[in-house]
Order: structure tokens, then C-alpha cells, then sequence
């Protein structure tokens, strides 16, 4: 089966952070050993990137079911006993997300002159009072000339110098509202009975297995 246009869009964002960060790491050991220079934002950069291929991987492992998982004792149940678990195990996961949503995104909404939620645990609106961060600034990497228009909008006319912690700090929210959009479609298949867990495990196995037959075929 083909990849949809958003899967292409996943993996082409994922391949491009990861030659972004071999890029940047090769350029800066070129410079040091044969120019005897440094690139000075090259090792903030390469830390952020990672941390977006981190995160936005996490939630396209969780949509294609490829995350690590010990299914030994649920595969010798029987299929409703092992639906049943499977939605047992993705509704943890829905309010774990959810919590970690809700907090990923109390982080970063001062970096980006927002409210934060109040309620410890439970969003139960917005601060009307806080402290905005969106002056804060990284430490190396310099401000972007296409990312101007930020001094506008969250930091009243004042200049960055270097970029605003708002712009790297985004993949907090976003990948945790990937996340938990990722295990509700899981939850709706295995509510469907399109899936009974959720991880592949050992599928993956019988899949692979199920492509060098075919490929021995041919």
C-alpha cells in the first residue's frame, strides 16, 4: 500500500531534521580541523534538531505501531480478552499524553506570550495573570531573517538578537498533540477490531517474513 501524502510529509520532515543535523555537524568539524574555526550555534542547533526528531518520531512510531513492546502474555489470550487489554493499555496511554499535552504546552505558551491552562492536573481554563518569557532568547543560534515578524507579534517591537525560545520550544506541544491524536486513531482501530494492541511486536516479524517469501516467489 502506498503512503499517503501526510506520510510523505512525516518522513520528508524527519530525513530533512536529520541531514539538517549531519550537515551542520560535518560543516563545524571541517571547520575546526581545517580552518581552525568554530561554527559557535552548531552543537544548540544540532541538540534542538534532535530533540524535534525525537519527538515528532515518537508520534509517527505510535502511528505506524512500530514502538517496542513485550506482547508475550497478551498473545496467549484469547482475541476479546486481548481487545480488551489493548484498550485498557490505550487509554493509559490517552491520559498519560494528556498530561504530558497540558504541560508541554503550559511550558512553552509564555515563550509565546500565551496564557498557560491553570488546574494542576486537569485544564480548567487559562491564568489570567502570568509572566511572559517571550523575550527569552537561546544562546547561540542567531535570529532568523524569515522570522522577523515574531518581534511583532509576541515581543512588542523589541529586536532579537538571537532566536526566540518560542520557535524551538513549539515541538512540545505539537509533538504531544501529535501523540495523542496518534493514540486515539489507535484506540478507534482497536475499538473497530482493526487491531487487538498496540504495538506490532512480533507482527512485524510475520510481516517481514510474509516480504522475503513474496520476494522468493518472484
Amino acid at each position: 500500500m502506498q503512503n499517503s501524502w501526510i506520510d510523505t510529509l512525516e518522513e520528508t520532515l524527519i530525513a530533512l531534521i536529520l541531514g539538517l543535523m549531519t550537515a551542520i555537524t560535518f560543516a563545524n568539524v571541517v571547520a575546526r580541523y581545517f580552518f581552525n574555526s568554530n561554527i559557535l550555534w552548531a552543537l544548540e542547533a544540532t541538540v534542538f534538531l534532535f530533540g524535534w526528531l525525537v519527538l515528532l518520531g515518537s508520534s509517527y512510531a505510535v502511528k505506524k505501531r512500530v514502538h517496542l513492546g513485550v506482547d508475550l502474555i497478551v498473545t496467549m489470550l484469547p482475541p476479546p480478552a486481548r481487545r480488551i487489554m489493548g484498550l485498557i493499555a490505550v487509554v493509559c496511554c490517552l491520559i498519560f499524553t494528556f498530561l504530558l499535552l497540558k504541560g508541554a504546552y503550559d511550558y512553552w505558551a509564555v515563550f509565546a506570550d500565551l496564557p498557560p491552562t491553570s488546574g494542576r492536573w486537569f485544564p480548567l481554563g487559562f491564568e489570567e495573570k502570568f509572566r511572559s518569557q517571550s523575550f527569552y532568547e537561546v544562546d547561540d543560534i542567531p535570529m532568523l531573517p524569515f522570522l522577523t515578524f515574531l518581534e511583532g507579534a509576541i515581543n512588542y517591537g523589541d529586536e532579537y538578537e538571537k532566536l526566540p525560545k518560542v520557535v524551538p520550544y513549539f515541538v512540545l506541544p505539537l509533538s504531544m498533540a501529535l501523540m495523542l491524536f496518534r493514540y486515539v486513531q489507535v484506540a478507534i482501530a482497536i475499538w473497530k477490531g482493526q487491531a487487538d494492541r498496540l504495538v506490532a511486536s512480533h507482527e512485524v516479524e510475520d510481516e517481514l517474513d510474509e516480504i522475503r517469501l513474496a520476494n522468493k516467489e518472484l
